[in-house]
């Protein structure tokens, strides 16, 4: 008998709502990018608090009717750590809070990274991952995080961030390079398709000490490319082989210490030359690409867990 739970997910970037089946482990998830306006690098939070009340029921209507849902779960702040808030996770939690109070089910909750975290080893046929220490890279368009991640009492992925980014995210400098290049934001795989059709080209040397590194300096050489008239192909080729650079070598350094495999999450980290190289050099695991960006379904899967679901 089918076993089902509900997902919520209010990112500031896309607005997500999933139904889990325990039972059988099938997932419905229906979720949308937020709008925004060509040439812009994002939105305000109170932009993205007002569209989330705009659209999420629609995506929750769009979900399996006559089901009986066991119990509801939703991304409530970025990370499990104290201090971590967004406002856009409070429209999620509003409508779910509600949802469980009309069916008088339990209304768990958990971090967006945790989302992402479940859905990657959850996509990859890997939720046994979730019983043991593990790397995991959080790779988004507001995230550049190296983690440690290993289960709590309950089995929760608690993660400690061991490295990433120390100023802007690799998302940020895709979307940046991106809406440079006069693509749309966000513009992961507009900028893919792009560097695709680029011959292979040499990395920005990133320097990179106990598995932390800067951005920041890599834009600046985008900004100056693009000035001086290199071709767009060339500059997408660049950013993302820099980006993988970067990514191998705080990989690298981390696995010096962790013997532990290496799970890539986050939307940045659905590029295929990237995976190709983490997959070739540390045997990494991926989510596919509907799992790799924000959603609900790690979401339902963690509210099957809480509510007490052998699932790993």
């Amino acid at each position: 008998m089918s076993r089902f739970y509900l997902g919520i997910d209010t990112s500031n970037y896309r607005t997500s709502a999933a139904v889990f089946d325990a039972q059988t482990g099938e997932y419905h998830n229906s979720g949308r990018l937020l709008d925004v306006k060509h040439g812009s690098l994002g939105l305000r939070q109170s932009e993205a608090l007002f569209q989330h009340t705009l659209y999420l029921h629609k995506q929750i209507e769009n979900l399996p009717k006559n089901i009986k849902i066991n119990a509801v779960c939703v991304s409530t702040r970025p990370r499990a750590i104290e201090g971590s808030y967004m406002p856009c996770f409070l429209a999620g939690e509003n409508v779910a809070r509600s949802i469980a109070s009309v069916l008088d089910v339990p209304c768990f909750t958990a971090s967006h990274q945790q989302g992402h975290l479940v859905a990657a080893a959850f996509s990859a046929d890997k939720l046994d991952l979730l019983n043991k220490d593990l790397l995991a890279w959080h790779l988004s368009g507001g995230t550049t995080e190296l983690l440690f991640v290993k289960p709590d009492e309950n089995g929760m992925p608690q993660a400690k961030q061991i490295g990433g980014t120390s100023d802007i995210a690799a998302g940020q400098l895709v979307d940046r390079a991106g809406v440079l290049l006069g693509l749309q934001f966000p513009c992961g795989a507009e900028l893919e398709k792009l560097a695709n059709k680029s011959e292979a080209v040499k990395p920005f040397a990133v320097k990179v000490k106990d598995c932390v590194f800067s951005l920041s300096g890599m834009q600046n050489k985008v900004e100056q490319m693009h000035k001086n008239g290199i071709s767009s192909k060339q500059i997408a080729r660049f950013t993302i082989e820099t980006i993988t650079y970067a990514t191998h070598k705080a990989t690298k350094q981390a696995k010096l210490n962790y013997n532990a495999p290496v799970l890539c999450a986050g939307g940045v980290m659905s590029n295929k030359s990237l995976q190709k190289h983490m997959s070739k050099n540390f045997g990494a695991f991926f989510a596919t690409p509907e799992l790799s960006g924000d959603n609900a379904v790690g979401v339902a899967i963690l509210a099957a867990k809480q509510n007490g679901e052998n699932l790993w």
